[in-house]
């Protein structure tokens, strides 16, 4: 009976600090950086159908406004750095490959806002059935990459603050040591609304 006792003893202090374990935050920073990463994913998704359309719309408009030559290009340029600029969720740390990403993103978001603008100055593009799917494929790109943006920000800030704040900071210390991941900050100018000439 003994032998007994003491087996159900040692079960019995293996399940209590497995509970403690369990209600203690240990799992907290790993499942915050990786609902982190599942939202970083979703931004990546959301930039690559954007550079998927572009060339779609480069073509079509090509037809019709042959003389903006200059623009076209600006587009096909900046669509090609924005998909070579590249960011992982092991970079996530890293605010200043973040920014990279990110200024080739906003870089394709201006040539495609001046591409769009393109199309004030021709009447049968702006009628183009093809013209106008693509162009409403790509505000609804640009709607979801704006959501995937915000929820990033907010699985980010989630997982910031668990590594800060008690009893986490304690796994932080003794266990993982991971660094806070990077955001997104606002473009420079961003507060100022765009400018429309025709």
């Amino acid at each position: 009976m003994g032998i007994f006792w003491q087996r159900s003893r040692a079960a019995g202090a293996l399940l209590a600090v497995g509970l403690l374990l369990a209600g203690c935050g240990y799992n907290n920073i790993p499942t915050k950086e990786e609902a982190a990463k599942a939202a970083w994913a979703e931004v990546q998704n959301q930039y690559q159908r954007r550079a998927d359309l572009i060339p779609n719309l480069v073509n079509t408009v090509q037809g019709y406004a042959k003389q903006e030559k200059d623009v076209l290009i600006g587009v096909t340029e900046a669509r090609a750095k924005a998909t070579s600029v590249k960011i992982d969720a092991s970079n996530l740390d890293d605010p200043e490959k973040l920014k990279q990403f990110t200024d080739a993103q906003n870089q394709l978001s201006g040539a495609l806002g001046r591409l769009l603008a393109v199309s004030e100055n021709y009447p049968d593009l702006k009628s183009n059935q093809n013209f106008l799917a693509l162009q409403s494929q790509l505000e609804g790109t640009e709607n979801r990459i704006a959501v995937a943006r915000r929820d990033y920000i907010q699985r980010v800030q989630d997982f910031n603050l668990t590594l800060r704040t008690f009893p986490d900071v304690i796994w932080q210390t003794l266990v993982f040591h991971d660094k806070p991941m990077a955001t997104f900050a606002a473009t420079e100018g961003a507060e100022k609304p765009p400018e429309v000439k025709f």
